[in-house]
C-alpha cells in the first residue's frame, strides 16, 4: 500500500530526518518520503490496516494530518522533533 500524506507542522531536514527514522523502525514500512516543501509524506506500507498506525506516529512525533487537532502541545512536540532530527542528521555527516 502507498500513502502520500499532508501534515502540520514540517519546517526542515531536521523534521523530515525524525519522521522518516520512526516512520521506518515500524516492521510493516517498506519507504517513507518527505517532501519539506509541499508538507507531504509519502509511505509504502504492508497493510491498510497499518495506516492508522502510521498517522498515529506523526501525530505523537507532533506533525498530525491536515484537518487534524493541532494544539500548542503538538506544536511543541513537533520543535523537539526537529530538534532531534537535526542532532541525528550531524552525527550522521
Amino acid at each position: 500500500m502507498k500513502s502520500q500524506l499532508v501534515i502540520q507542522n514540517l519546517k526542515c531536514n531536521g523534521c523530515a530526518s525524525t519522521i522518516t527514522a520512526k516512520l521506518t523502525d515500524l516492521d510493516f514500512v517498506h519507504s517513507v518520503a518527505v517532501d519539506v516543501d509541499h508538507s507531504t509524506v509519502e509511505v509504502i506500507y504492508e497493510q491498510e490496516d497499518n495506516l492508522p498506525i502510521v498517522l498515529e506516529a506523526l501525530r505523537r512525533l507532533g506533525y498530525p494530518q491536515v484537518g487534524d487537532n493541532n494544539p500548542l502541545t503538538t506544536k511543541a512536540q513537533s520543535y523537539v522533533s526537529c530538534a532531534i532530527g537535526k542532532m541525528n542528521h550531524k552525527s550522521i555527516k
